[in-house]
Parts: structure tokens; sequence; C-alpha cells
């Protein structure tokens, strides 16, 4: 299992940024993926989540209207849309994977055993 995170950058706040994940070495399409990130001396939270099949999306309070995740199981790549930016979503941004049947979307990131090397998301004017 492989996951490759891309497309963080420095962005000023109101900005915008697309993260993506591509995945190799497994059925990208028969796993649950979610976006997970961490702050410097915080810990980690998850961001959200999108499940197999169905595709249904799930976020944290934090984001939810802000963010959108996607998957492309074509093109094995989890993505993270983030719109209206804030100084707050600064952070190291993984991917995650977990092998689960559609009705299982763990919102603990603990609950995700194969993850990115990261990318570094900062908002700052």
């Amino acid at each position: 299992v492989q996951l490759v995170e891309s497309g963080g950058s420095s962005v000023q706040p109101g900005g915008s940024l697309r993260l993506s994940c591509e995945a190799s070495g497994f059925v990208f399409s028969d796993y649950t993926m979610t976006w997970v990130r961490q702050a410097p001396g915080k810990e980690r939270e998850g961001v959200a989540r999108i499940a197999t099949g169905s595709g249904n999306t799930y976020y944290a309070d934090s984001v939810k209207g802000r963010f959108t995740i996607s998957r492309d199981n074509a093109k094995n790549t989890l993505y993270l849309q983030m719109n209206s930016m804030k100084p707050g979503d600064t952070a190291m941004y993984y991917c995650a994977a977990k092998f689960t049947s559609a009705l299982v979307v763990p919102q603990d990131p603990v609950e995700y055993p194969y993850w990115g090397q990261g990318t570094q998301v900062t908002v700052d004017s």
C-alpha cells in the first residue's frame, strides 16, 4: 500500500487549495479514505472521510461547508478541495486508508492503518 499526497502550499486567508492523494498497491475502491491534519503541538484531527461504494462523506465541524472530500476510483486518487481557508487550517495534511465495507466509515484516525507522508498547508497573510 502506498499513498502519496501533493498540492500543499502557502495560501492567504480566504484562498483555496486542492490536495491530492495518489494510491497504489491495493484496490482503491475497496478502501475507506480519510484526510487527517496535524498542526505543531496539537493532536491529529480527522478532517473528512469518504466511504467506499456509496461515497458518503463526513466532515469535522471545523471544516464543514468549506472543505469537500472526493474520490476518483478510476484514477486511484483521493482529493480534498479546501475553500475559504483560515489560519487555523495550517497543518500537515495526511491521507489514510482502511479496508472496510461501505457501512463502516471510522471517524478516529487511529483506525486507519495506511498513511501517506503528508503535505504541508500554510494559511498566512
